[in-house]
């Protein structure tokens, strides 16, 4: 489903407690079948209202495709699910021109990229000249094929997979590609007791398929538009800043967070401040998502590429204790 321009005209400002309803229902609906992952939920939502991406890291069977689908379900929009393969072509997912003998002419078929909301499953089984496919879409919400340039619908948000314990078969992301995503996020394995709680839920099938949308495109272009108008004073600002110019100054980071890194963390504790609520940022917005939307964004010294992670998130929490928050 697109916004088209005149749908995007009639949108006026909704009231901050219509605002607040809206992303009530979102959470509330995930949360159905979303068990004991509330914080999950609540970052997929952030990366929602802040228009950018999310990778979704963890072993299989935790609820990565879940979540994605539970999003997907609960916005009226299109919903398209890319299984990653090594033999997947670029072409599989922007689509491609095929010749019309009727029409005499070569006629383009839109690919499934084409969607509101697109989930890349074990996006890291793709090999990167397919993995770079995704590169315009998700930076630029639009993409160039056969010489033309086509936007995609809005909203646009990809929710990616992968297992980062599995090392055959798969290709590593690029850091062009990982900067794309807003927040890359772990699962971990639920509660005993919210495991009970999924035993029972599945018992007669999967609870994800009876979900309804509770929110339509245009409500979620709207929350996106307010998402622009919290405020963020300027102390908190600077705090930011620190926070992004310490790990350039790291000793343990060869390479720092970018000016990209640090507007996604600008856009997503605007975000995070308006799901909570509030009309402005405050610096715990800053400091709960700094690991989320940095510690993909860096380079260790002495690590291995494909073990870095876990140390980088370790990193960034520390120089954010380190940092004097503003009072």
């Amino acid at each position: 489903m697109d916004l088209s321009a005149a749908a995007a005209k009639d949108i006026e400002a909704l009231p901050h407690e219509q605002l607040q309803r809206l992303i009530a229902q979102l959470e509330e609906n995930m949360g159905r079948v979303v068990l004991g992952k509330a914080d999950v939920v609540r970052w997929c939502l952030v990366a929602l209202l802040a228009g950018e991406h999310v990778l979704l890291e963890d072993v299989p069977g935790v609820g990565k495709t879940l979540v994605a689908k539970a999003l997907a379900k609960s916005v009226a929009g299109e919903f398209c699910r890319l299984q990653f393969t090594p033999d997947l072509l670029p072409s599989d997912i922007l689509g491609s021109s095929v010749f019309d003998s009727q029409q005499a002419k070569f006629v383009f078929h839109r690919g499934p990229i084409f969607a509101n909301i697109v989930l890349a499953d074990e996006i890291n089984r793709a090999p990167p000249r397919t993995q770079s496919a995704l590169l315009e879409a998700m930076s630029e919400g639009q993409v160039s094929i056969d010489g033309q340039t086509l936007a995609l619908p809005r909203p646009f948000l990809v929710i990616a997979t992968q297992n980062p314990f599995e090392f055959e078969g798969t290709y590593s992301l690029p850091e062009s590609q990982l900067d794309r995503f807003l927040l890359r996020i772990s699962m971990g394995y639920p509660g005993r007791d919210d495991e009970r709680r999924v035993l029972s839920s599945h018992r007669q099938g999967e609870p994800v398929h009876e979900l309804a949308p509770v929110v339509e495109c245009e409500q979620v272009a709207a929350l996106q538009e307010a998402v622009r108008a919290v405020a963020f004073e300027d102390s908190v600002s600077n705090y930011l800043l620190e926070i992004v110019h310490r790990t350039r100054a790291s000793d343990e980071l060869r390479v720092g967070v970018s000016t990209r890194g640090a507007l996604s963390l600008y856009r997503a504790a605007q975000a995070l401040a308006l799901i909570e609520g509030r009309t402005f940022v405050v610096p715990d917005d800053v400091k709960r998502l700094a690991p989320l939307v940095l510690a993909h964004r860096v380079i260790l010294k002495g690590f291995l590429r494909t073990s870095q992670h876990g140390a980088a998130d370790s990193i960034i929490r520390r120089l954010v204790e380190q940092t004097p928050v503003p009072t």
